[in-house]
Order: C-alpha cells, then sequence, then structure tokens
C-alpha cells in the first residue's frame, strides 16, 4: 500500500522523507488565485523532477480549487481553462504522476447537462500532457462530481473525447462520505462509472453523512466508521494520499493507523 501526504510545496522531497512516504501532492502556487503556477522548489522545476526522481518519489499536484470548467459564467470558465493547462504544463514539467481537479459545478438555474458538455468542451480544449485526476466532491446541489448520477454525467460526456484515456478519477473518502455516498459501495459505485480509481484522497470527515461540508480530520478522529474508511482504500487499491491535518508528526500517526488496518 503506497501512501503519501499533502504538503507544503518548498521542498516536496524533504517532506516525503520526513513521512517516510514513497510519493506526496501539493499545490503550485496559490490555490485561490488566478496567478498561474509557480515554482518555490530552490532548484526550480527542472530540479525538483531531477531530485525527485533520484530520490524514488512520485509527486502529485492538486490544482487550484478555484478551477471550474463546468460553469456557464464565461468570466469564471475561459480563465478556469486557461488556468488548468497552465497548471497540466507545470505539473507535467516535474514529471507528476497527475493533476488533480475538483469537478465543479454549474449555477442554480443551469441544468447539469450544460456543465457535463462544459466538461467535454475542456478536456477537448486542454492538452493533457499527464493524466487529469478528476475529484468527487462534498457540497452543493449544482456539484459536477457530488452525486454518483453527475460524475456519469462528466464521464459520459468526456467518453468521446480523443483524450478520454489521459482522465481519471481521484475518490476521496471525507467527500463521498460528506456528499452522501454510502462507503459501503461507492468504490464499485464509481468504477462501474468510470472504469477506474487511479488514486484515493483517504480523510476522515469532521462532519456527519451527507452533511455536504468539506471539513477533513485526522483518520479515526472524525464521522467515518473507520472499518469502512480501511475498506474503501484496500478496495481501490490505488495510491493513496492524505489530507489530514497537522504536519509530518501527524501524517506519520495516520500512514501508522491506516497501515494497521489495510
Amino acid at each position: 500500500m503506497q501512501i503519501g501526504a499533502h504538503v507544503d510545496q518548498t521542498d516536496p522531497i524533504a517532506e516525503a522523507q520526513a513521512r517516510k512516504a514513497p510519493h506526496v501532492q501539493f499545490f503550485l502556487g496559490d490555490p485561490q488565485g488566478y496567478k498561474g503556477p509557480e515554482f518555490r522548489y530552490a532548484r526550480g522545476a527542472d530540479g525538483l523532477r531531477d531530485d525527485a526522481a533520484a530520490a524514488g518519489i512520485d509527486l502529485y499536484v492538486h490544482a487550484p480549487y478555484i478551477v471550474n470548467v463546468a460553469t456557464t459564467n464565461n468570466r469564471i470558465r475561459i480563465p478556469s481553462r486557461k488556468l488548468l493547462q497552465q497548471h497540466v504544463d507545470a505539473a507535467a514539467s516535474i514529471g507528476a504522476q497527475g493533476l488533480i481537479v475538483h469537478g465543479g459545478h454549474v449555477n442554480k438555474d443551469d441544468h447539469p447537462e450544460v456543465g457535463f458538455d462544459n466538461w467535454r468542451k475542456a478536456v477537448d480544449a486542454v492538452d493533457l500532457k499527464l493524466p487529469l485526476l478528476i475529484e468527487n466532491t462534498a457540497g452543493g446541489d449544482n456539484a459536477m462530481t457530488r452525486y454518483l448520477e453527475r460524475i456519469a454525467g462528466v464521464w459520459d460526456a468526456i467518453s468521446a473525447c480523443d483524450q478520454a484515456d489521459r482522465v481519471g478519477f481521484c475518490l476521496d473518502t471525507c467527500h463521498a462520505h460528506a456528499g452522501g455516498n454510502a462507503l459501503e459501495t461507492v468504490v464499485d459505485d464509481v468504477r462501474r462509472i468510470t472504469g477506474r480509481i487511479d488514486l484515493v484522497h483517504c480523510n476522515d470527515s469532521r462532519d456527519d453523512f451527507d452533511s455536504g461540508a468539506d471539513r477533513h480530520a485526522n483518520l479515526g478522529a472524525g464521522k467515518v466508521d473507520p472499518d469502512l474508511l480501511a475498506a474503501v482504500v484496500r478496495d481501490a487499491g490505488a495510491p493513496v494520499v492524505l489530507e489530514t491535518p497537522g504536519g509530518a508528526d501527524e501524517h506519520v500517526a495516520d500512514i501508522e493507523w491506516l497501515r494497521e488496518r489495510v
């Protein structure tokens, strides 16, 4: 079981080593801004790629939260698509295994089909130089990837794209729980829709089932049944990234907690 964590981007290699982790995930720049990616690693993008390879550490990049390629709002959708391409390019330049992006949402008066089609247009428009991993989200009635039927709509829309084989899925356990998806069946449910799970974000939840609240907790300290949390990771059989609170010490404890159960 390959278990890593979301870390600060300044020195991802040192962060991985502090956790004895085979891979790490991080942002490249401001997760809430349109400014574009930046490399804070002292040796730049090429140095990060080479140093990570030499250390045997895989890298994953999380796209900014504000990316929303599904929306009908041109002032958000167009900059989002541009920002997505920039992060695809930046993540590819450091040899990342994938770029994780949230599913986004449409406006309350829009039909979900519009969002599905905007996802198709985005996949057609962006040059996917590495796998793009679409992540399920926790809240919002207008979200594209909170509910299973919406995930199915996105997948149906992008299935005919030339780059469909470069689009994968990231399953977040906190988001699934808070979004109202039964963890007892979510792995099979998602696989039935997408045919794949490429990465698991293993997080406990501070809130109740179907709360719609995206608030992560350390493993075993939240509202998710510990056995279900471990079962999702075990059944998914994909690399794991912890996005739980704290630093290296807390992540090491979470890694040990998970390993004891899977």
